[in-house]
């Protein structure tokens, strides 16, 4: 593989991948993009990449069509923070404890529906229909 590398500045990050391809005039379209990537053509950081939403930020690399790209920020512009794949978790386990038993659970954050008979006809059973 070849270790020169064509620089693309990032005004802004992080960008999708399907995006970066349309700007760098891959794709013509983001269905298009979205295709190269699902079918296995554009590699990123080395690896094959099919998450055609995978958002890419300065310093990871892009292959494709037998060229490497490094994308780079541009100056002046923010580094974003990277969010982390897998955060260690830090909130207590939510599986019911010992003195849990023979409690229902809290349905406080779900929305109750009130049934109602709307002008069920008494014969058919079925709701009149409204064109209006």
């Amino acid at each position: 593989m070849n270790q020169e590398y064509i620089e693309i500045e990032l005004e802004e990050e992080p960008i999708e991948l399907c995006n970066l391809l349309k700007v760098l005039d891959f794709a013509e379209s983001g269905g298009q993009a979205k295709q190269l990537i699902a079918a296995g053509y554009v590699g990123v950081n080395g690896e094959l990449c099919t998450v055609k939403r995978k958002k890419l930020y300065a310093g990871d690399t892009l292959y494709f069509n037998e060229e490497t790209f490094m994308l780079t920020l541009a100056e002046g512009a923010v580094p974003a923070e990277r969010s982390q794949p897998n955060p260690p978790a830090t909130h207590q386990s939510s599986a019911p404890q010992a003195s849990d038993k023979g409690k229902k659970p809290s349905q406080s954050g779900k929305k109750k529906r009130n049934k109602q008979k709307n002008n069920v006809d008494s014969v058919t059973g079925r709701k009149p229909i409204s064109f209006g």
